[in-house]
Formats: structure tokens, sequence, C-alpha cells
């Protein structure tokens, strides 16, 4: 008689692979948040441009409303770089947000935006 050779994941091997997937997971559930807010300012900043009038505080007044109403924490009105370029406003932002993930480890997302269509400036090194 011929032994059959099993294949397939152990018992350990399916917790190892159960456990990175969970700690992805948790990683993605701290993230999203925070990504879900940069697209709120994105989307505000361009309704700002657009509704925001004539001055720079007409701009900030817009934003800081679509902020109260998009539950947006991360940046107010204040914290936008608006440029006149071209005859009309160009608006753009840049922030960091924390993430505290275990003991004195945490990751630091860095988020940049602007309505201008060349982009964001690279920041000078």
């Amino acid at each position: 008689m011929q032994k059959q050779r099993q294949s397939g994941i152990s018992l350990v091997g399916l917790i190892v692979v159960i456990a990175i997937l969970g700690c992805i997971g948790l990683l993605g559930m701290q993230i999203f948040p925070t990504y879900m807010e940069y697209r709120a300012i994105q989307n505000a900043i361009e309704r700002a441009k657009k509704d925001g009038g004539g001055s720079v505080k007409d701009i900030q007044d817009s934003f800081n409303k679509s902020a109260e109403v998009g539950y947006i924490s991360a940046i107010s009105g204040r914290d936008l770089m608006i440029e006149r370029q071209g005859g009309e406003f160009e608006i753009s932002f840049a922030y960091e947000k924390k993430i505290p993930l275990v003991g004195p480890a945490s990751l630091l997302m860095e988020y940049e935006g602007t309505t201008a269509k060349a982009g964001v400036k690279k920041k000078a090194e």
C-alpha cells in the first residue's frame, strides 16, 4: 500500500495568514477615514473656488461652510493657500495626519491637494 501525501495549509499556517490579514484590515480601517476626509477637503476646495466669490475671505468662508457640513476637522479656511494665478484664484492645502498604531509606533500620512491644473508644487528640500 502506498501512502497518500496530504497537501494544503496547516492549522498554524492558517492562523498566521488570518493574523496577517487581520493586521492589514485594522490598518486599513484606521487609514480609510483619513482618506475620506482628504477627499472631502478636495471637494470642498473645488466648491469654494467655484462658489467663493471674488475675495480670499469669501473663499475661506465658503470652505468653512463645506467643512462644517462635511465633518472636516483636519484643516480650516485659514489653513488654505490661496493665490491668484492667471486672473483666477487657485487653492491648495497640505497637512499631516498621525495615526497611532501600537505603543510608540505610529503612521504619518501626508496629504496635499490643489485646484491648479498643473498639480501640487513640490516642496523645496
